[in-house]
């Protein structure tokens, strides 16, 4: 089993869709603004792999960040052949624009330790005045 963890090519991860809510009797009163994000983890490379967690790294315009780690994905370990996919929906609470990148972290069929990246999105509050 090989220590240091490998970008695996081939396996890629894509944000399908992201919508902003605003408040709600759940959000604390800090953070008002609900950014859910919409992801698809696609393995596309010769080895089946088993997702085991996530680091999210939010960055503020003021040069603040957030990171976020963590074991499995909403609550699953992913585990996938090649040509298989994994989606899921998740939100992020905040109380100004951000943005986020990260990675997801496993091992493949071989037992080394892979990676894939979260592409940087940026998640803005909406102009909600007019």
């Amino acid at each position: 089993m090989n220590a240091e963890s490998h970008l695996l090519e081939g396996l890629s991860v894509t944000l399908d869709q992201l919508k902003y809510h605003y408040g709600g009797p759940n959000t604390p009163q800090e953070t008002p603004h609900v950014f859910v994000y919409y992801i698809t983890i696609v393995n596309h490379s010769d080895r089946r792999v088993k997702l085991l967690g996530r680091k999210w790294i939010i960055s503020s315009k003021d040069g603040q960040k957030l990171v976020i780690e963590g074991v499995k994905i909403v609550g699953e370990e992913p585990d996938l052949a090649p040509g298989e996919s994994f989606s899921y929906n998740s939100c992020h609470v905040s109380a100004a624009d951000t943005s986020a990148t990260g990675s997801f972290h496993g091992f493949d069929e071989n037992r080394n330790r892979i990676h894939t990246l979260i592409p940087r999105f940026a998640m803005r509050i909406p102009d909600l005045s007019s």
